[in-house]
């Protein structure tokens, strides 16, 4: 291995994975946002092996996106997303239900050559305060073939005392808009780039469609070079595979969405599992390329 990975960490906030030397990315575990942006663990910056930026933070048309994160904008009638919450009679409006995913001990740090893995537990909070999710997350970082690899583990328990109905802007009735789940937003120089996915790559168009993958290359400001991400669904993910939300035309964005036209029952007392790898590498990928990329993705998902 040509590369070594590192970790530095500072406590009671965030971890930043190195790889050479070079960042890979941070992960804000402890954020401070407003609670008007659902405030919640995120991944920024997120970078490739070779120095380039592959993740935005707060940008200004939707200040509560950042850089990769959980986030569940119709969470019963809460919103972990941030923002407006839609509803059908009026809209995008505030409507003082914006919940905090809350960090509570930090589980594990493990770090070697190879890999490191982190783990904490997170209790998330009504915007009134209530206790309504236990959730153990473990983030396992590590070098791939073409590029490095994030795996993403959630573990959510349901510890309201009631059914919560977990949904998207297009099940509580915004046509095409099922985001919800976990969320990439791109620089602002990916805008026009292309989502790539096993039926091949296009832009918004792929909003909606189901698949085990999907993805997104575009070229970068400044350096005249180019990036691509691939996200991977678990074979063993509730709906999988599922569909997706997916933007190019005026921002890039990707998101496996379970949510996104139909509500899922959560239980009091059950326990929601979802896996993802998130591959990052450098360079513009065709439809060849994404397959081969996924297939390392998803070979990080079965070593987990």
């Amino acid at each position: 291995m040509s590369q070594k990975l590192g970790c530095n960490h500072a406590v009671n906030r965030s971890i930043q994975v190195t790889a050479g030397g070079g960042e890979l990315f941070t992960y804000v575990y402890n954020a401070d946002d407003p609670q008007y942006e659902s405030p919640r663990p995120y991944f920024h910056p997120i970078r490739t092996l070779t120095g380039d930026l592959v993740s935005v933070y707060r940008p200004w048309d939707h200040l509560w996106h950042k850089g990769l994160s959980w986030s569940l904008p119709h969470f019963g009638h809460d919103n972990f997303w941030g923002g407006p919450t839609y509803a059908q009679q009026d809209g995008y409006q505030p409507r003082d239900n914006n919940g905090s995913q809350e960090h509570d001990r930090v589980d594990a740090l493990d770090v070697s050559d190879d890999q490191v893995r982190f783990a904490h537990h997170l209790s998330w909070h009504r915007q009134s305060g209530e206790h309504v999710v236990g959730e153990s997350r473990t983030i396992t970082a590590r070098l791939a073939d073409d590029g490095w690899v994030l795996v993403y583990e959630t573990a959510m328990t349901n510890v309201s005392g009631a059914t919560i109905q977990i949904g998207s802007p297009t099940t509580a009735g915004r046509p095409n808009a099922g985001y919800g789940g976990l969320f990439w937003r791109g620089p602002r120089a990916f805008t026009n780039g292309t989502v790539l996915a096993p039926q091949g790559g296009g832009r918004d168009e792929l909003r909606g469609q189901r698949a085990p993958w999907m993805g997104f290359t575009a070229r970068q400001d400044e350096t005249d070079t180019a990036s691509t991400i691939i996200v991977a669904d678990a074979a063993d993910n509730v709906r999988h595979p599922p569909e997706w939300f997916v933007r190019s035309e005026d921002f890039a964005a990707v998101c496996p969405a379970p949510f996104f036209s139909e509500e899922l029952p959560f239980p009091a007392g059950d326990t929601l599992r979802l896996r993802y790898a998130v591959l990052i590498a450098d360079g513009l990928s065709d439809d060849n390329r994404a397959t081969t990329l996924a297939a390392q993705a998803t070979k990080a998902l079965a070593a987990s």
